[in-house]
């Protein structure tokens, strides 16, 4: 019998049955402690393969098992979205310093700088406001559904846009010449529009035809919406930035 050391309620097991507090042993060496602290903060265990693998092999269906209560053998949806997205932006970092996604006529050393910028700084930001406003296009494609149902998809849908993104954008360069990288890059991005109609799918219970009409529907003005946000604050930080003499 173990006693909690926030509310002294006996009790056995890892957690208290009184206030919740997991039971933890702080006496133990510095690299077991390190390493659960690692694993608790990301997920790195059974639960995390297996979540991704179902992300992939079968999407929609970490939607539908979260929203069917069945949510222990899945790493949590804001969880699994923070930590991809981290990893995404920062590989989306990588690729704007290194050159890759400048247009014609710009050149490493007077624009690559601004635009790692932009996609460190900026675009996480601009991204974690769009989440819950594509939720509401989802909620407006499919009203049936509570807001909440509709935001666990959408975390869900952006962090398997980003791994496929994050895969596509190193390409950008030598797609333009590389017949090969051209190939990778539209087999990724037809993997991500089914990845969209699929979930829609298994997710609302509709019609493959449906699916695919409010995919692209859904996917034409969020698109629209993203440029125009990140062209708005493009032109917002040209503009705060003082002229160089």
């Amino acid at each position: 019998m173990t006693r909690c050391r926030n509310c002294e309620t006996p009790f056995d097991g890892n957690y208290c049955p009184e206030c919740g507090q997991r039971n933890v042993d702080l006496e133990r060496p510095l690299p077991e402690l390190v390493a659960e602290v690692v694993r608790e903060a990301f997920d790195i265990d059974g639960r995390a393969i297996r979540t991704i693998w179902t992300l992939f092999r079968r999407p929609g269906m970490l939607t539908s098992e979260f929203l069917a209560g069945r949510r222990k053998l899945y790493s949590p949806p804001f969880r699994l979205y923070l930590v991809i997205s981290l990893l995404f932006f920062l590989v989306a970092a990588w690729v704007a310093a290194q050159g890759i996604l400048l247009d014609d006529g710009q050149t490493l050393e007077a624009d690559a700088v601004g635009q790692e910028r932009f996609f460190s700084d900026q675009v996480p930001r601009l991204m974690f406001l769009l989440l819950p406003f594509f939720a509401l296009i989802l909620k407006a494609a499919f009203r049936q559904r509570p807001y909440f149902h509709h935001l666990i998809h959408a975390l869900h849908l952006h962090s398997a846009a980003y791994v496929v993104l994050a895969l596509m954008l190193p390409l950008e360069r030598v797609a333009a010449s590389v017949t090969l990288a051209m190939v990778v890059q539209l087999l990724l991005f037809g993997y991500l529009i089914a990845n969209l109609v699929i979930s829609l799918r298994r997710v609302y219970r509709t019609s493959w035809l449906a699916a695919a009409g409010k995919a692209g529907a859904i996917s034409i003005l969020y698109m629209m919406v993203i440029t125009s946000l990140f062209e708005a604050a493009r032109f917002y930080e040209s503009a705060s930035v003082p002229p160089s003499h």
